[in-house]
């Protein structure tokens, strides 16, 4: 499921393909090779993009009926989406918790991979900024799994189209995108 088309979906694509897409040959972190490239963070780190993104995520998790009390995911890509969306949540009088999972534990002080206010017993919603084959989600969720927290579903701001939602999907993960690569791509041809 994409949200749907509204004022902050349109201008939330448009940033998307002004701003984070490329066109070229690219290896992605995957290791597919792709013509596309989306670096979501050049938009999910902008202030106008951190706007759009917060309230437009809240509003996707209310209508998946997830009913959250914490968001996050693997760093760096999923932070500014998951403060976003907490920041968001807390103007909207419905505070969400925000996390971080390290990509490994710290080899220091309390050795966590979770950082943050995250709790066991926790409802949590996996937060991406692009979802390629779902691999950083399904660690991010064995990492929430671990901790005893229950992983209710996966929102990514972009969805590449190319079988990571059917991936996480398979695996009993909702995903719900705010934009989907061929939005970004005929928005990045109308320009």
């Amino acid at each position: 499921m994409t949200v749907s088309d509204d004022a902050a979906h349109t201008r939330l694509v448009a940033l998307l393909a002004e701003r984070s897409a490329r066109r070229g040959q690219f290896t992605l972190a995957s290791g597919r090779q792709s013509t596309l490239y989306v670096d979501a963070r050049l938009t999910t780190m902008s202030p106008d993009g951190l706007a759009l993104i917060g309230p437009a995520a809240l509003a996707a998790i209310e209508r998946a009926g997830w009913a959250p009390d914490a968001v996050g995911g693997l760093t760096l890509g999923a932070d500014p989406v998951s403060y976003a969306i907490a920041y968001a949540s807390a103007l909207a009088g419905r505070p969400l918790r925000a996390f971080t999972v390290r990509k490994e534990a710290k080899a220091h002080g309390t050795g966590r991979l979770i950082e943050g206010p995250f709790r066991a017993g926790d409802r949590v919603v996996v937060v991406e900024d692009v979802v390629t084959t779902g691999g950083s989600a399904l660690r991010a969720a064995a990492a929430v799994r671990d901790a005893g927290g229950t992983v209710v579903g996966v929102l990514a701001v972009v969805d590449r189209e190319e079988g990571g939602r059917e991936a996480l999907e398979a695996e009993g993960l909702p995903v719900v995108a705010l934009a989907g690569a061929g939005e970004i791509v005929a928005a990045m041809e109308r320009t």
